[in-house]
């Protein structure tokens, strides 16, 4: 007798997709080539993951329930393409991937930004990423300076890979419905720095450390975040940034600079 699908998670904030007309619009804008691999991480129940083995050479999918995990062995066992992996997704080892693997996925909501920040880490192995997200964290994504949404996530994000939101999806088109509203983003990995960063961990440090303290100016947040009041204000004098601006003021290139000054 087949597995019966399993409940859903609370703990793992499973809401399942439900609609095939948005794995349609997913795989529309993905534009899977026959010889592509793709990662998926949380498949859910498979509805997408079907789709995605009908258009590509090969798909990975990691899935952190172990019931859910068994559900689809049974449910994909006549796909030898589909390669399903039992395990948590920020401790997976994306370099291990094929070269320009395409990432198709809806993300679990609890866990989206640090796994986006884990993908963004092992961009060298991706060509591009179509990401399910809730809305508020798909807004941060494709977020401009002097906006409330611009962040250290849309300045790490947009310096990694060209960020395009490309459509709503509803909260009936998932059982549960969440309470949350879902978006799709496209993100197509850039093969070197736009800005002409160096140390791109230096950059994402600086970054961070910009926005630590919103309310404050940079030059204030830099020094709670334990950088030397001498070296601040140097850095922002070459960088040509007055001291008295806050980070969500600041664009790619003014932070490429910064990160420039205060590591020369």
């Amino acid at each position: 007798m087949p597995l019966p699908p399993p409940r859903p998670l609370k703990r793992l904030g499973q809401h399942f997709l439900v609609d095939p007309n948005i794995v349609r619009k997913i795989l529309a804008l993905a534009e899977l080539q026959s010889e592509e691999t793709v990662l998926e991480i949380g498949p859910g129940r498979g509805i997408l993951t079907r789709a995605l083995a009908a258009a590509a050479r090969a798909v990975v999918a990691i899935e952190v329930d172990p019931k859910l995990h068994a559900y689809l062995a049974e449910t994909f066992a006549d796909r030898a393409n589909v390669d399903l992996r039992l395990g948590d997704a920020l401790a997976f080892d994306y370099l291990n991937l094929p070269p320009r693997t395409v990432v198709v996925a809806n993300l679990p909501y609890y866990v989206s930004t640090p796994l986006l920040m884990k993908l963004l880490d092992a961009r060298a192995r991706f060509d591009r990423m179509v990401l399910m997200l809730q809305t508020e964290v798909a807004r941060r994504l494709v977020a401009g300076p002097g906006t409330g949404e611009y962040g250290s996530l849309s300045v790490v994000t947009q310096h990694a890979a060209e960020v395009s939101m490309a459509f709503q999806v509803s909260p009936g088109c998932f059982r549960p419905r969440p309470e949350v509203g879902s978006a799709v983003v496209s993100l197509v990995i850039r093969r070197e720095s736009p800005v002409g960063v160096a140390d791109e961990a230096a950059f994402a440090r600086i970054v961070r450390a910009s926005f630590a303290h919103r309310r404050k100016t940079i030059a204030n947040s830099l020094r709670d975040e334990g950088l030397p009041p001498d070296r601040i204000a140097a850095a922002l004098t070459r960088a040509g940034i007055a001291p008295s601006r806050r980070a969500e003021t600041l664009g790619l290139h003014e932070f490429a600079a910064l990160t420039a000054a205060l590591e020369s």
